[in-house]
């Protein structure tokens, strides 16, 4: 057995791909009509897939499950996010684990795993 992909339903796909791609630095893939797109980050592939609404976490802790993206310079990698637009939304408990979402609600964590 070996991972396929991973789902994300998000409520507006075209908002997705505009986060994950502009703002995290996903590679696009594909877009399937105005439901299905496809981003890549390293050997991973996301489908961001139109969904129902669900259920959104408060905080981190409190999130049924999360999506870790590691980079070798947290520090730099925050600022470029940041300038990019993103609010991170606290830390995980580290101040070197910080956390955010994306505009569905879905919990991410930024760390450098060397640390």
């Amino acid at each position: 057995m070996r991972f396929g992909h991973i789902e994300l339903f998000v409520e507006d796909p075209q908002r997705a791909q505009h986060f994950f791609t502009q703002v995290l630095g996903f590679e696009l893939v594909a877009a399937q009509g105005s439901d299905f797109v496809w981003v890549k980050m390293g050997e991973v592939e996301l489908l961001l897939r139109r969904g129902p609404a669900h259920l959104v976490a408060s905080s981190y802790p409190s999130a049924s499950s999360a999506i870790v993206l590691y980079t070798d310079d947290l520090d730099q990698t925050a600022a470029a996010l940041r300038e990019r637009g993103l609010r991170f939304n606290g830390t995980d408990g580290s101040d070197r684990c910080l956390t955010f979402t994306d505009p569905d609600g879905h919990w991410f964590q930024l760390a450098n795993p060397n640390e």
